[in-house]
């Protein structure tokens, strides 16, 4: 049986990318990634467009995008707690020790 897939949203790294096809494989959910990388612009695109998209059936938008959402904040929960340890610790050197 073909499915048809439509493009469900545009992503925003190769890490992004990676994780969410590892979670979408493991849950059985069809889809195809695809990178906007051109080497003949060297992935200038990627800078512009995001790093590619994901393209599913439309019958799984919503669960792909609850997904990605998840993804997303797990993300931003982690930018945040970072940020904070370097205001409170301050940033480390190189070799790993605080200034």
């Amino acid at each position: 049986m073909v499915q048809d897939f439509v493009k469900i949203t545009v992503l925003e790294n190769e890490n992004e990318a990676r994780l969410l096809d590892s979670i979408l494989t493991e849950r059985d959910i069809p889809h195809l990634l695809r990178s906007y990388h051109d080497t003949a612009f060297d992935g200038l695109f990627q800078t512009q467009k995001g790093w590619g998209h994901v393209s599913a059936p439309p019958s799984r938008h919503d669960e792909i995008m609850e997904i990605i959402d998840d993804l997303r904040e797990a993300a931003q929960s982690m930018e945040e707690s970072q940020t904070r340890v370097n205001r409170i610790d301050g940033p480390e050197t190189p070799q790993g020790r605080k200034r």
